[in-house]
């Protein structure tokens, strides 16, 4: 209970700055976080919404199931960006699931498809699922 009132109000952050909340870095030294992040929030935004054209195509075929799936990634890539835009520790909740949601889906796309499919899962999987995954991965463990 006390670790989540430290999370919703701020205190699990080490410490602020004027402008913006800070990070410790592996030398120890502190570092503002979007100084070290400048474009990271805007591609995460845009990578959110880009995802909108394709589940625009799955509900057209009716790929309910799948259309889901995209839905929560989209919203978790795009609130993660958003969070870290602002600053807020609770980016890396929203990127550690994100994580989660983004292995999902490529675990079974490559292990539901066969034939021309299959190599079109593996594709997305080692080109955007897995890269996204483990930035967002390293996002849910370096943002405090």
């Amino acid at each position: 209970m006390a670790s989540t009132f430290a999370l919703h109000s701020g205190a699990a952050l080490q410490g602020r700055a004027a402008h913006g909340r800070v990070v410790q870095g592996r030398s120890g030294h502190r570092r503002p976080l979007r100084a070290m992040l400048p474009a990271l929030p805007t591609a995460l935004v845009g990578m959110g919404l880009a995802l909108l054209p394709w589940m625009c195509l799955l509900a057209a075929q009716g790929e309910w199931s799948w259309v889901g799936l995209d839905v929560l990634e989209a919203a978790g890539l795009i609130a993660t960006g958003l969070l870290l835009r602002r600053g807020d520790a609770r980016a890396a909740l929203t990127a550690a699931a994100t994580t989660a949601l983004l292995l999902t889906d490529a675990w079974f796309d490559v292990t539901t498809s066969h034939g021309a499919e299959l190599v079109q899962a593996w594709v997305l999987a080692l080109l955007l699922e897995l890269p996204i995954a483990a930035l967002c991965g390293r996002l849910a463990l370096r943002t405090r």
